[in-house]
């Protein structure tokens, strides 16, 4: 990667002046140059207009336009859609979370979070910006086919994005597991992405499909997903997943299954 921490531009979103003040020192010690402050995502959305920043940084409640809402409006702003975007929240309930988590964000950190975890999330950031290809070889990665099964067009639309810097460009999408395996007996993948909660069947069924039904039952399977379920998640890897990821997801975790789809 050639891009560098003190050359993102970030733009930090947080009504309360005290925590600006020590979220944007925390963003300095750990080298970052460039960072634009925002009271509220209103004021955000606009600021981004003229700034083009590589990273929003948000808190999720505020006034007149939430981090939920902002991220949303981000994404469906060709000009801005770029942007990478960090949650700054100490909400932990799935309710208030899942849509953010669906929309392709880099990271969520807790308040507090540790300089560590920072540290994290800023380099996924570089990683989204300004990805290194996956190289091999014995194999160009371009010939990569990959089925995305997922019923929220922005996380396909983020994991496109993941994988696209990694050097993979061969996508078909599918908006629910039915779909999913339907595309399973047209078209031969070597790597399937899934969700877990989606409507008509759901991950958990999908993988089980494709394991038992399928012209590909050893096709590698990820599953990047929101669900926190333990009963849930064992059904699923049960049904022969070959690796589970939280969204939002770290980039490495990709790469990793990616170069192993090569070495086979």
């Amino acid at each position: 990667m050639s891009l560098t921490l003190a050359e993102l531009t970030v733009l930090l979103v947080e009504p309360s002046a005290m925590q600006r003040k020590a979220l944007s020192r925390l963003l300095v010690q750990s080298g970052i140059s460039y960072v634009h402050e925002a009271v509220d995502g209103l004021s955000a959305l606009k600021m981004a207009v003229e700034l083009k920043p590589h990273l929003v940084m948000s808190a999720l409640y505020m006034p007149k336009l939430s981090g939920s809402e902002l991220v949303r409006e981000l994404n469906m702003d060709p000009n801005l859609s770029h942007a990478a975007f960090i949650l700054v929240s100490s909400e932990t309930r799935t309710q208030y979370l899942d849509e953010v988590k669906q929309s392709g964000i880099v990271a969520i950190l807790g308040k507090p979070f540790s300089p560590k975890e920072l540290d994290i999330a800023l380099s996924t950031t570089l990683e989204l910006l300004d990805p290194t290809e996956v190289e091999d070889g014995d194999f160009n990665v371009s010939n990569i086919e990959v089925l995305i099964v997922d019923d929220s067009s922005m996380a396909r639309k983020h994991i496109r994005r993941v994988l696209g810097g990694m050097g993979v460009h061969k996508f078909t999408d599918a908006e629910d597991g039915a779909l999913g395996f339907e595309c399973t007996n047209q078209t031969f993948f070597d790597l399937i992405i899934t969700d877990y909660n989606m409507p008509n069947m759901d991950g958990a069924q999908f993988i089980e499909a494709v394991r038992t039904r399928s012209m590909q039952p050893g096709t590698p399977i990820m599953m990047i997903t929101s669900e926190h379920d333990q009963a849930r998640l064992t059904a699923v890897e049960n049904a022969g997943v070959s690796a589970i990821c939280d969204k939002p997801f770290e980039t490495p975790k990709i790469r990793s299954l990616v170069e192993k789809v090569l070495q086979q």
